[in-house]
């Protein structure tokens, strides 16, 4: 079937235009603006798609400039709410509405990658813009942004053997989801048949496409390939590929909560695994004992980082890539969530000559972003900064970073025993583990040199504890530490989706949340849109308690250490806690009291008790 002999009369502009003015969008003045423009924004489209497709080197048939296309580059205000843009999303969603047709906002994690690809070909789907989404009560659901040619859609119901029913999408989100999910399952049907496994039947559809898939004899690299680069497409902080009894999952942490988003055969995750462990250098022969290493990708003009683990499971090696991303890692202090005080508080803490600083949290919370970003806002030419990691998160020409290898005897404490030799301003240790490494710490910070250094506790006055119980004396405790910063990330509520609500405070207090106030409190929430992908939640932000160590505090330092005692003295001294820190967000609209409770429960708990 040939697009060009398809008349699409319902797209013409007359009739969208019509649709769109009906719909209170556009104004008659801005109907004619269109009309007027419309040829020479075309041919200006056309152009710089050509240019785009030739430039990424695509041989693929180039989509047809609609008159959709022209409205949107135009970027009109909307006529019935001023200061908006009139965007694709809204002209299709009011298309949808005249012609009686759903509109879906595709969410490539909640597409099955074998309902997409197994029931058209590839060329037909390109050639025809037309996706397969669902399948509801027999029905096959297809997104398209061409919904009334009923001709295709008789086609596909005949050699699908399915009633189908279309619904609205957007082009480029139809294109995307084609090119990367076609691109991977082409990948792993070849990579079947190199393992002698009998490869996925497309449908009899494929007489209905002139084109055959191309052939790629590097299927695994493209598969890994195409993985990473749809991870970084959808956020993902971390990859999990992981070996079932008869499949391979592969999972993506996204704002701290992982989805599913593959289930791929289990004859290749050897050779997947094999490939990542390529890349990371690590030894691919060895498969019974954990291995670590990590990646470097250019994307456009940016590197990002992967650091990758992989351990022996029951069935195979699972493979965990953690992805630093430089534009997370190193951020502006004062885009890290912290407050107007705690941020002053916390720049008096590092700017001090010498001492520790220690920067508390369980996995996952932030820790490594913090002392990233903390160490860059001191970068300067007139400061020797040096770090020691296990392993290196991210590399920055600033810093001298020096990775732990406990196999050639290279560990925390044997390299700061001679560290300090280097000269150091700064001196970043990874983490505090041991009592040689923290006997180390307390002996530069005793020379003169500012410590930072992580630990895993849940509030920060706890971090005293922790020392005491390394085996550090009471006395160097008191001489040294300058400053403790406990922290958190809280979930932030979608800013496409945010809605208000009321709460009793009563109810809150019931939760364990005390926000001061008697009566109705309004409070925020997201509804759960696109894109958020109905989480209600879109990015985080940090939630910190930040220990200033004053001669009040540190008179209370002692072998047998009062921790009640010393938090009661540190809420004085003008500590805000986790909790009471979280509680603000939760007033100012930042998070919900969901959050609030998932990231303060120890304290909530502690209270209750």
């Amino acid at each position: 079937m040939d697009n060009k002999r398809i008349k699409r009369d319902y797209l013409s502009a007359d009739k969208v235009c019509g649709i769109l003015l009906k719909e209170g969008l556009i104004d008659v003045r801005q109907r004619d603006e269109i009309f007027k423009k419309k040829d020479r924004l075309k041919k200006r489209l056309e152009e710089y798609q050509r240019i785009r497709y030739v430039a990424g080197g695509s041989k693929r048939i180039r989509p047809p400039v609609d008159i959709i296309d022209i409205i949107s580059a135009m970027e009109l205000e909307r006529a019935d709410e001023p200061g908006k843009i009139l965007d694709e999303e809204t002209i299709l969603q009011a298309l949808s509405k005249a012609w009686n047709v759903g509109y879906k906002k595709i969410d490539p994690l909640k597409l099955d990658l074998e309902l997409v690809t197994g029931k058209i070909p590839e060329g037909f789907a390109l050639k025809n813009l037309i996706l397969p989404i669902e399948e509801k009560d027999g029905t096959l659901i297809v997104a398209t942004p061409y919904p009334l040619d009923i001709e295709i859609l008789q086609d596909i119901s005949k050699v699908t053997q399915q009633r189908v029913s279309p619904v609205l999408s957007s082009k480029e989100d139809i294109l995307k989801v084609i090119n990367e999910f076609y691109g991977f399952r082409r990948s792993i049907l070849k990579a079947e048949q190199q393992f002698s496994i009998p490869s996925v039947d497309l449908g009899n559809l494929e007489q209905l496409s002139k084109g055959e898939i191309s052939s790629d004899d590097h299927h695994i690299v493209n598969a890994v390939n195409h993985l990473f680069s749809y991870a970084l497409d959808q956020r993902a902080s971390d990859i999990h590929i992981e070996p079932k009894r008869d499949i391979s999952v592969v999972r993506f942490r996204i704002d701290g909560v992982l989805h599913k988003v593959f289930e791929l055969p289990k004859s290749i995750h050897s050779a997947i695994v094999s490939r990542i462990k390529n890349l990371s250098r690590m030894d691919m022969t060895e498969k019974r004992r954990p291995q670590d290493g990590r990646i470097k990708l250019q994307r456009d003009s940016d590197s990002v980082e992967i650091r990758v683990s992989s351990v022996p499971v029951a069935f195979g090696e699972k493979i965990v890539m953690r992805i630093l991303d430089p534009q997370i890692l190193f951020q502006d202090l004062d885009s890290l969530g912290f407050t107007h005080m705690d941020l002053l508080r916390y720049r008096q803490i590092i700017h001090m000559r010498h001492g520790i600083v220690l920067v508390c949290g369980p996995t996952g919370s932030g820790k490594s972003t913090t002392l990233y970003s903390t160490l860059t806002y001191l970068s300067s030419p007139e400061i020797n900064i040096v770090t020691v990691e296990d392993p290196i998160e991210m590399v920055h020409e600033d810093f001298n970073q020096i990775g732990v290898q406990p196999s050639v005897g290279i560990t925390f404490g044997s390299i700061l025993r001679n560290i300090l030799r280097q000269d150091p301003d700064i001196i970043m240790i990874g983490e505090m583990r041991d009592l040689e490494t923290a006997e180390n710490a307390i002996q530069a910070a005793l020379t003169g040199h500012l410590v930072f250094s992580t630990l895993h506790t849940n509030d920060a006055v706890s971090a005293i504890t922790r020392l005491l119980d390394l085996g550090l004396p009471a006395f160097l405790i008191k001489a040294t530490l300058i400053g403790v910063v406990a922290q958190r990330l809280v979930r932030k509520i979608c800013r496409f989706c945010k809605e208000r609500f009321t709460m009793d405070s009563e109810e809150l207090r019931e939760l364990g949340i005390d926000i001061k106030r008697d009566g109705k409190i309004t409070l925020y929430r997201g509804k759960g849109c696109i894109r958020c992908r109905g989480t209600g939640y879109l990015g985080r932000s940090g939630v910190f308690e930040i220990l200033t160590v004053t001669d009040r505090l540190r008179s209370l330092i002692r072998d047998q250490f009062d921790t009640d005692s010393a938090r009661k003295v540190a809420i004085e001294e003008g500590m805000v806690t986790l909790r009471e820190n979280a509680v603000r967000k939760l007033i100012e609209g930042i998070t919900t009291y969901e959050e609030v409770l998932r990231v303060t429960w120890e304290e909530i708990h502690e209270v209750e008790s």
